[in-house]
């Protein structure tokens, strides 16, 4: 037999088991019962934000493009609490988006995401500054409560 065998040996070790505090101790994500709109390009970004939103309690619906938003919008009657689109698409941008399907639906609130800054994103014209931004990439919990302040704002 031609080679080397190595055998590791490790040490057993016993970890005590972690207490998790409950509550808002333990850092509990805001949740929610609204219906929203996710739209990204990006489907990986799309089948996680779809995931983390749902596992919040939302009721979510899924476009990979604006153009499959506006025909989810139109299919579905009931209402529909916030849009959560990138900015930079290929068809249209989520400024471009969001403004078309507020035209039907003026209570639509709006929480876009983006890859880029808030300031070259001001700079380039493609949104106000001091809209609802959430930088990507982002976590759960990040998502959870910029999700549950846009929707809590009374405008």
């Amino acid at each position: 037999m031609i080679g080397t065998t190595f055998k590791i040996y490790l040490p057993r070790f016993e970890a005590e088991t972690a207490q998790v505090p409950s509550g808002e101790a333990a850092g509990k994500r805001p949740t929610g019962t609204e219906t929203i709109l996710l739209v990204e390009d990006d489907e990986a970004i799309l089948n996680l934000g779809k995931m983390i939103l749902e596992e919040l309690g939302y009721t979510v619906l899924a476009a990979p493009a604006p153009r499959h938003a506006i025909h989810l919008v139109e299919d579905h009657p009931a209402d529909i609490h916030l849009l959560i689109t990138d900015v930079v698409m290929p068809e249209m941008n989520g400024r471009e988006l969001a403004e078309q399907l507020s035209a039907n639906r003026p209570d639509l609130k709006c929480l876009y995401m983006s890859g880029y800054t808030a300031d070259v994103i001001a700079n380039s014209g493609i949104l106000d500054e001091g809209v609802n931004l959430i930088q990507k990439p982002f976590g759960r919990n990040e998502l959870a409560a910029s999700v549950r302040q846009v929707l809590d704002r009374l405008e």
